[in-house]
Formats: structure tokens, sequence, C-alpha cells
């Protein structure tokens, strides 16, 4: 079962260049002469070099077949996982989940239906690869342009092109890459997945980071919000650490653990409240903007892929307070 050459769609690489405010080389490149690709062992952890970022490595499995399936199932997983509910259509669904969607004239109730749609076909691709799997695991050799192979690679395109139309579970914005992950998966050999891997979690650390450097931006000077920065500070660095470990590793023990505290005193954090009225209200906004980054934090962390337009959205939020609340200091 040869995979086939992935499209060009399929495999884009995001041009996600962003600044980074922590000094931790252990996980920031500070060697402009590194490598893309180069691996080494740091303070006992392998890590390969990505875009400016050290990043926790994993071997290649050796049985080719077998991570091919598991990699699509899981990562069938985990589109529904970050998606909008109600979408985890059943691919034996996949017909009336189509004729819904044809017959809705409604725009909005058919973007719904098109999700549903979405997560049928996701499923059924799924479903197929699995059992094209089992029959090679019994002798019987599929073929790339064997029909329950077509139907497959299908199946895994609509669903990526529909998956343009669902959003976050947040409702913020789409994350149509994580449809194109199985895709990826079923066209590219398995090595060059995990390197598409490595290069996604360098640009979604990337974001992190420029997260948090408008967050420490924002509150910069403010006063009532200077122990912000600290916080702000440890959670970044722990969702890196997240974003790069995967469930099975032995080491996700300890990185969740250290995830889910610093996240914890992050949304506990409260300014020391002003005076006036004035500034007691720009302190409460200004809480309520430390606790949407994290969430903002937590969300690029989970899915592994930047999300520009929610970041923007933030980011617009941001400034709009720190000219408030500048003014109102000045007063």
């Amino acid at each position: 079962m040869s995979p086939r050459p992935a499209p060009p769609a399929a495999c884009l690489k995001l041009d996600f260049i962003l600044t980074q405010p922590d000094s931790d080389s252990r996980l920031r490149g500070t060697d402009k002469s590194v490598a893309s690709g180069t691996v080494r062992d740091i303070e006992g952890k392998s890590c390969v070099f990505y875009d400016g970022y050290w990043i926790r490595r994993y071997e290649v499995p050796t049985d080719e077949a077998a991570a091919r399936r598991e990699l699509i199932d899981q990562l069938t997983k985990r589109v529904f996982h970050h998606t909008e509910a109600g979408i985890n259509t059943p691919g034996y669904n996949l017909n009336e989940a189509r004729r819904a969607y044809e017959e809705e004239t409604d725009p909005e109730r058919k973007r719904v239906n098109a999700a549903m749609l979405a997560g049928a076909l996701l499923n059924r691709g799924s479903d197929i690869f699995t059992m094209i799997f089992q029959l090679n695991q019994r002798g019987i050799e599929i073929t790339p342009a064997n029909e329950l192979m077509l139907e497959c690679e299908s199946c895994f395109l609509e669903a990526f092109d529909l998956g343009k139309q669902v959003r976050h579970y947040s409702g913020e914005e789409g994350l149509d890459e994580l449809w194109g992950e199985p895709l990826k998966v079923f066209y590219m050999p398995v090595a060059e997945f995990y390197e598409s891997r490595y290069i996604k979690i360098a640009q979604t650390m990337a974001a992190i980071d420029e997260i948090a450097q408008h967050m420490l931006a924002t509150f910069k000077d403010i006063g009532g919000f200077t122990d912000a920065a600290r916080l702000i500070t440890a959670y970044c660095r722990a969702a890196k650490l997240e974003s790069e470990t995967i469930k099975t590793d032995p080491a996700i023990f300890r990185v969740w653990s250290e995830f889910v505290v610093t996240g914890d005193h992050l949304s506990a954090f409260e300014a020391k409240r002003g005076a006036t009225a004035d500034a007691r209200a720009m302190a409460s906004l200004g809480v309520d903007l430390v606790r949407e980054g994290k969430r903002l934090i937590e969300w690029t962390a989970f899915a592994r892929v930047p999300m520009p337009k929610t970041m923007g959205n933030y980011f617009h939020r941001c400034a709009k307070f720190k000219a408030a609340a500048v003014t109102v200091c000045a007063a």
C-alpha cells in the first residue's frame, strides 16, 4: 500500500514569523547558524531544531503501515476534540448528512450542515483506511488504484474542503489545518509527517510567545499588574512544553501538572485596585484581558496550530485597554 504524492494544498507550511519574549535557550533557538532538522540532546531530552525552536523529538515508528493507521485514527479523534460540538457524525450516516447539506437553503444552518457532513466524511475515510489496513494484514493487497483506496482519498479531500467552514470549540474561528492532517498522513511517508509536525509545533510556540509578549507589553507599567508578568511568563513556558509533548510520553505527568497549575495561577490573578472608580473599573477590565490571554494560550497549545484571527482580535482589545489605562493613570 504505497502512499500517493501529496498535493501542494495539503502540505502548505504557514509563514509565521513571530517574536519570542523569553530567554529559555532550551526551547528557543539562539544560534542563527543552527540548521532546521538538527538533532541534539539538550538537558537529557532529545530535541530537533525548527524555525528557531528546539522541540522534543520522537523516533519515527519502524512499522510504517501500522503507524499510518494509528495516526489517522488519532488525528480523526483530535479534529473532533478541538472543533464545535455536534459534528462528530458517524461515517454510516454520510448519505443522510449529504442530503441535509444539499437541501438546506439557510446560509447559517447550511454551514452547520457542512460541518456535520465534514465529520461524516472524515469518519468514513478513517473507517475505510482501518479496513484497508486489516485487509493488508491478512495478505490481501490493496493497491493505490483500488476502489476502496480511491474512496478513502475522496472522503479525506472533501472533508478537508468542508472543514474550512467548521469552527473551533470556542466559536472564535476555524482550524481547517486540523482537517488536513489525516489527509497528509494518507499521502506522506510517516517520517515526513513527523517533520511537518515539528514545523507546526514551532509555529505554535511562536504564536504562544507572541501572545505572551503582547500581554507583557499591555500590562507593563500599569498600576496593580506588576505580579502578572511572572505568571504570564511561567504559563507561556509551560504551554510550549505541553504543545511539544505527546500524551503517551511519561514526561506528560510532569509537563501537564505544570501546565495546569501555572494556568490556574494565571486565571486566579487579581490586580490591585486603584483609589478611584475609573481605576477600579480599568483594573477589572485588565483582569478580564489576562484571563482571555490565558485561554488563548491554552487553545493554541492544545490545537498545536496558531489562531491568527483570534489573536488579532485579542491584540486589538489589548491595545484599546492600554490606551485607556494610560489615560486613567495620567488623570
